[in-house]
């Protein structure tokens, strides 16, 4: 059966390697476990990043400032 998986050999700090070490031992995880969950949060954080500033931007272009104006936006006939 062909491997389902990668392997991705990154270079660490010391200090960086031993947190993993250490948080990986306390709740009884492995090293890959703790950097797939920190990878998949660090991914989920930058689109929530790029949705707040595509957000951003749409206010900007509509001069919305507050819930006032959207809902002037959302009820206009």
């Amino acid at each position: 059966m062909p491997r389902t998986t990668k392997i991705l050999n990154i270079s660490l700090s010391k200090e960086l390697y031993d947190e993993i070490i250490d948080i990986a031992l306390q709740e009884n995880r492995t090293k890959s476990e703790l950097v797939r969950e920190a990878f998949r949060q660090y991914s989920a954080n930058r689109n929530w990043s790029r949705i707040r500033q595509w957000g951003d931007e749409t206010a900007r272009k509509l001069k919305i400032k507050d819930e006032q104006d959207i809902d002037k936006i959302l009820h206009e006939k």
